[in-house]
């Protein structure tokens, strides 16, 4: 056989071989499995759409990566969702951004520790919500009247909290009501609540439990949120940076499903309030539900929004050793052209 004739073969197998779904294949192996978590709440509801209609199979397909094994847990509460991510037995989680925050800077420089931000996720209205009479600002706890939210100190709620108090009582006194504080997901803090008979004088809810709460003539509104922080993202999704970096197909393929996952609650609410209720029953008619996500206050975003105030917050009063100079520090780069703050 002549080289010429060796040559042309040998070119036509390579034009045969890269065909658009070869060249969409990675060069290298990705994970086969992705182990992921959501917690309680209207907050989580993207990843939520993403389980029940199973948006990053779609999403790696399309992408190429061919089948992989998503398996989801439901986790509340950023003490024991970081638990959880350093112990290896997660891989993508959704949380507040405060406790995202406070692993970051706890992990920073470790190698095989460290975690990056994946997505910004939602925000809401974030309630402190009382069975007591008697209390009408945050200067009315006392020590007997127990605060419940998810997790202590590094918790989505917790960090806020602190925020609220910081405001009205001077910086030197953030952890004035720490104290006061009891970790408990927020069903049971829901139950405890509307018992009106323990310890439990209030929960930081965020919805559906803030709204079944507030339905009642005997719970009513502290301060919200909003009051201190506006309209920042107060749930984002963060995941191993070791993982972050293995996997840019399935990070990307994650971002995809995201999108597609808010696209479906901004462009059908009815059918997002079915997913919600059926995946996470919190005792909410769909009615109920859909009223929540018209509320103005809440908004899914794939993009961070307003995160640079937890920062700053947190690196002041020593709860973060580093601070990010800006949000793309916390972010994994795949992020970072989008108009976040």
């Amino acid at each position: 056989m002549k080289r010429r004739d060796v040559l042309t073969r040998g070119a036509a197998l390579a034009a045969a071989l890269a065909t658009p779904a070869l060249l969409a294949r990675p060069a290298y192996a990705e994970a086969s499995r992705v182990r992921l978590s959501h917690g309680y709440g209207i907050l989580y509801l993207p990843l939520i759409v993403m389980r029940d209609q199973k948006l990053l199979e779609k999403q790696a397909e399309k992408a190429g990566l061919g089948a992989i094994d998503v398996s989801w847990q439901m986790l509340d509460g950023g003490n024991v969702i970081n638990d959880a991510m350093l112990a290896g037995s997660l891989d993508i989680a959704g949380t507040g951004a405060p406790g995202f925050m406070t692993l970051w800077s706890r992990a920073r420089g470790i190698p095989r520790s460290e975690i990056i931000g994946v997505s910004g996720m939602s925000t809401c209205a974030l309630v402190l919500n009382t069975n007591r009479p008697h209390i009408r600002a945050l200067a009315d706890f006392t020590p007997a009247d127990k605060i419940a939210l998810p997790g202590i100190k590094t918790s989505l709620a917790a960090v806020v909290l602190q925020m609220l108090v910081a405001k009205q009582f001077g910086q030197a006194n953030y952890a004035r009501l720490d104290p006061m504080t009891v970790g408990l997901p927020h069903p049971e803090a829901y139950a405890s609540l509307m018992s009106g008979k323990t310890e439990i004088a209030a929960h930081f809810a965020s919805p559906p439990y803030s709204a079944r709460e507030l339905a009642d003539s005997r719970i009513h509104k502290v301060i919200a949120a909003s009051e201190v922080l506006g309209d920042s993202t107060l749930d984002v999704v963060f995941a191993p940076k070791q993982f972050v970096n293995a996997n840019p197909g399935i990070m990307g393929a994650f971002l995809a499903a995201m999108d597609e996952a808010n696209a479906l609650i901004t462009g059908d609410r009815a059918k997002a309030a079915e997913i919600f209720n059926r995946v996470s029953p919190s005792g909410s008619s769909q009615e109920d539900v859909m009223a929540m996500l018209a509320e103005p206050d809440t908004h899914f975003d794939t993009t961070p929004h307003g995160l640079m105030q937890y920062a700053n917050f947190m690196g002041a009063v020593g709860t973060i050793r580093s601070k990010p100079a800006t949000w793309q520090d916390l972010f994994m780069p795949a992020l970072h052209n989008r108009a976040g703050s």
